[in-house]
C-alpha cells in the first residue's frame, strides 16, 4: 500500500500535535505485521506530554537524544515543555534516530516543523536524524576497554524514549555487542535502555516508556544490575489498565514509564504514580516510597518493587519484614521436566499395563486453586507417560510436592495458582511434570501435610498475589522469582495448615480468609 506521506501544520500548531497526527496517519496506512516487525507502538500525544514533564533540566544549551525516534512525538513535547519553563534557555540540539525507511518520511516532515517552531521562539536548534541501527551506530560504549578503532563518546543531558520492543536473537549482533549486560534471547528494549544510560553525562535525565518485564526475573537481572548502577531512579508511572496505553495498536502490554538521574549520590526517596490509563492521565494517584524498598542493589536478584495502593504499600511492609525463604526451609523448586513436543513418543491417552510401566502426568491445566484435577481428557494433552529406559530422565519419584503454574492466563484472577500433591494420590513409583509447571518439594526428606496446605493457601492468597503483581508485570512464574520470596517462619506456614486441615474447608474463600487473618492488623478489607 502506497503511504500518502505529504501533511502540512495547521495554524499555531504544537510541534507534538502535528507529530502526533503523522505518527496516526503512518500507523493506519501500514500493517500489523510491520508494526511488529519493527517492534513499533506510537506514543499517544497526552502520554508524550507527560514523559515530558518529569524533566527538570533548565541549562541554557540542552543535548536531546531520541534513540527511536518514530514521529518524533517525544522530542517534540520534551523541547516544548523545556522552552515553556526555561526562559533562558537559547540553544538545543537533537539527534534522533529512526531505521525504518517507510516511516522516514513522516520524520524528517515532523523535524522540520518543529525546527521552524522552535526558531520563531528566538532559540537556536539543530537536528540530526540518523537512519543507521542505534546500537550498532554506539556499540563502543559497551567496550569494557579502549582499542584503536574506539569513537570518542559526546554525551547528552536528556534521553527520551519509547524504544521498540521485541527479541533478539542470540546471533543477532546486537545481542553480541551488548553481552555485557543481556542474557539469553534478550528483547532489545533493555539494550537501548542501558545504552541511553551510558551516553547520559553527570545528572544527565533519562525519560523512557517500555514495557515492565525488566523488573523482575532472571533474564533481565545483569540488565538490572548494569541499568541501576547507572541510573539513580527518581520516578515511576503505570497504567492499570494494559489495552489504554497503546489502544492504537492494540498492545496488551503492561507498560511502564521511568524518569532517572545519572548522579553519583542517590537520592532517597522515589515517587510512584498511576493511572488507569489516558483518561485519568491528568489526575494520577501519587505515593513517595524509600529507595530502599523499592528497589534495593545489595540483594542477589535487585529486583524492582511497583507498589501502587495504600494496600500495596502494607503487603509490601509485610514481605519486607520476613526474614525466610525457601532455601531456609530447605525446600526447592523445579520446572516440570517433561517438554511435550519432545517426549510425546512417551505419552499416553490411557493408563495401561499397570503402574509399573506406566505414570501419571500433570500439565498446567490439571492444577487449580487448592486443587489437582486429574485426569482431564484433553487432545493432546495425554495424562499418562511410558516408564521406560529412556523416559526415566523426564520423571520424578512420587512424594509430597506443590504444583504450580508457570503462566497464568486471561481468565486466571490470580497470578499464583498453586495446588497440593501428595504422594498417596495415585500408586505409582514416579510421576511425570509437564515444562509449564513448576513443583516444589523438599529434597531431603519429605514436606509434612500442614507444611504444603499452608504454603500451598500462601501461594494462592490475595496478600501473595498482591505482593507478586507489585514486580511482577508478566503473565510468566519463574522459578527464580519464587526462590527469592520472602516467606513468613516456618512454624507460621506450618500453623495455617493445620487451621485449614482442622477446618476441614480447603475452598479458596476460606484459605484465603485464613491466611489474611493471621496478618489481620496490617490486613485491608
Amino acid at each position: 500500500m502506497k503511504i500518502n506521506t505529504i501533511m502540512k501544520p495547521k495554524d499555531n500548531e504544537l510541534p507534538s500535535s502535528f507529530a502526533d497526527r503523522l505518527g496516526v496517519a503512518y500507523a493506519s496506512s501500514v500493517n500489523q505485521q510491520h508494526k511488529k516487525k519493527n517492534g513499533q507502538f506510537f506514543t499517544h500525544v497526552d502520554i508524550a506530554k507527560l514523559m515530558a514533564s518529569y524533566s527538570t533540566i533548565d541549562n541554557d544549551a540542552i543535548r536531546i537524544l531520541d534513540p527511536g525516534c518514530g514521529s518524533a512525538i517525544l522530542s517534540c513535547a520534551l523541547i516544548e515543555r523545556l522552552i515553556a519553563l526555561n526562559k533562558n534557555l537559547s540553544v538545543i540540539e537533537l539527534v534522533a534516530y529512526e531505521t525504518d525507511l517507510e516511516l522516514i518520511a513522516f520524520t524528517k516532515q515532523s523535524l522540520s516543523y518543529l525546527e521552524e517552531w522552535v526558531s520563531q521562539q528566538d532559540i537556536r536548534i539543530s537536528t540530526i536524524l540518523y537512519t543507521e541501527d542505534f546500537i550498532l551506530h554506539n556499540s563502543d560504549c559497551f567496550k569494557e576497554a579502549i582499542d584503536l578503532f574506539y569513537k570518542p563518546v559526546k554525551h547528552f543531558d536528556i534521553v527520551v524514549s519509547n524504544p521498540p520492543y521485541f527479541k533478539l536473537s542470540i546471533e543477532d549482533l546486537r545481542a553480541k555487542v551488548a553481552r555485557v549486560i543481556v542474557k539469553g534471547h534478550p528483547n532489545i528494549y533493555a539494550i537501548f535502555m542501558a545504552l541511553s544510560a551510558k551516553l547520559l553525562r553527570e545528572n544527565g535525565e533519562l525519560i523512557f516508556i517500555t514495557p515492565r518485564s525488566y523488573a523482575a526475573g532472571g533474564y533481565f537481572k545483569i540488565f538490572r544490575e548494569y541499568f541501576f548502577s547507572i541510573i539513580d531512579l527518581d520516578r515511576v508511572h503505570l497504567f492499570d489498565s494494559r489495552k489504554d496505553t497503546f489502544n492504537r495498536d492494540k498492545v496488551l502490554q503492561e507498560t511502564v514509564i521511568i524518569k532517572g538521574t545519572k548522579r553519583l549520590n542517590p537520592k532517597p526517596r522515589v515517587i510512584i504514580s498511576s493511572s488507569s490509563g489516558l483518561k485519568d492521565i491528568g489526575e494520577p494517584v501519587i505515593e513517595s516510597f524509600p529507595k530502599k524498598d523499592i528497589i534495593d542493589m545489595d540483594t542477589n536478584e535487585k529486583i524492582l518493587y511497583l507498589p501502587i495502593t495504600e494496600y500495596d504499600k502494607t503487603v509490601l511492609g509485610i514481605f519486607k519484614e520476613w526474614t525466610g525463604n525457601l532455601a531456609k526451609y530447605n525446600i526447592k523448586i523445579s520446572t516440570g521436566p517433561v517438554v511435550a513436543f519432545r517426549a510425546r513418543k512417551f505419552l499416553k491417552d490411557n493408563f495401561s499395563n499397570g503402574s509399573t510401566l506406566t505414570s501419571p502426568l500433570f500439565w498446567l491445566h490439571n492444577v487449580k486453586q487448592m486443587t489437582l484435577e486429574w485426569p482431564i481428557v484433553k487432545l493432546k494433552k495425554e495424562q499418562y507417560i511410558k516408564k521406560k529406559k529412556k523416559s526415566m530422565s523426564l520423571l520424578i519419584p512420587n512424594k509430597n510436592y506443590i504444583f504450580l503454574r508457570r503462566f497464568s492466563s486471561k481468565d486466571d484472577k490470580n497470578r499464583l495458582v498453586a495446588a497440593p500433591y501428595f504422594c498417596n494420590f495415585i500408586k505409582s513409583d514416579y510421576i511425570g511434570v509437564e515444562n509449564k509447571l513448576n513443583y516444589i518439594y523438599r529434597p531431603e526428606g519429605h514436606l509434612e501435610r500442614n507444611e504444603i496446605i499452608g504454603l500451598c493457601a500462601l501461594l494462592n492468597s490475595s496478600l501473595f498475589d498482591t505482593f507478586f503483581r507489585i514486580f511482577n508485570g508478566n503473565v510468566n512464574v519463574s522459578a527464580t522469582e519464587l526462590r527469592e520470596m520472602s516467606l513468613p517462619p516456618l512454624e507460621t506456614i506450618k500453623q495455617i495448615g493445620n487451621t485449614i486441615i482442622l477446618s476441614n474447608n480447603f475452598s479458596v474463600e476460606n484459605t484465603n480468609q485464613i491466611v489474611n487473618e493471621y496478618f489481620e492488623p496490617a490486613y485491608i478489607s
